[in-house]
């Protein structure tokens, strides 16, 4: 994993191009152009207010290391909570780069003291339910915005 930089918007753009990427979170693929603008506010690495911290890495394999996907935590100014979410290309999906890159995650946000580590999932993603369970998040009660939320607290 490598930190998250505007010129990959490059490599990710055809990891982001299929649109089966979308089918539990909405949205459509991005042009080259909205990808960048968007990495850029990203790779700032905080929220405009200032409240959050935004993390982000690219997930890479390979000799060269090719893009195949991203991991990302938004964590709150008082490190509270860490919210997690990872995106792993199509036709890179089924290797284990989601729950290595996820645990790797979750791992060093435990690491850094993070009070909660959440995801929030689609109900009828398996796959993604799959890689949280991996990371050592569990499934709550609470839904947010017809989503699972998934939680860790780090001893």
């Amino acid at each position: 994993m490598t930190p998250l930089r505007v010129d990959d918007a490059e490599a990710m753009l055809d990891v982001l191009a299929d649109v089966r990427m979308y089918e539990f979170t909405g949205g459509e693929p991005p042009t080259l152009a909205r990808l960048r603008a968007r990495y850029e506010v990203l790779a700032g690495g905080r929220s405009p207010d200032g409240s959050e911290a935004w993390l982000n890495w690219i997930v890479r394999t390979g000799t060269p290391p090719v893009a195949v996907g991203v991991v990302q935590a938004t964590v709150s100014g008082d490190g509270t909570v860490g919210e997690v979410a990872w995106e792993i290309g199509v036709e890179h999906q089924g290797r284990g780069y989601a729950s290595e890159a996820a645990a790797a995650l979750v791992g060093w946000l435990a690491g850094a003291g993070v009070g909660a580590i959440e995801a929030c999932i689609h109900p009828d993603h398996a796959a993604s339910a799959a890689v949280a369970q991996r990371a050592g998040l569990a499934p709550t009660e609470e839904v947010v915005d017809g989503e699972l939320r998934w939680r860790l607290r780090p001893a």
